[in-house]
């Protein structure tokens, strides 16, 4: 997924893109989904969040 359209994403939910990187941005927009904010960090074998969004891009 492009930066442009995870920004877009964030905008929908509020977030305050500024100049966050891709991570923190999928990060903020998984908090404001109620999910972990743990996009990239290593945790994909462990997760259990079977309904987050970005599970697919994730690693």
């Amino acid at each position: 997924m492009k930066l442009e359209e995870i920004k877009a994403i964030a905008q929908q939910h509020s977030i305050k893109v500024g100049k966050m990187k891709k991570t923190e941005l999928v990060r903020a927009i998984q908090s404001a989904e109620g999910n972990e904010p743990c996009f990239e960090a290593g945790k994909l074998a462990s997760c259990g969040q079977a309904g987050c969004s970005w599970r697919g891009i994730c690693s």
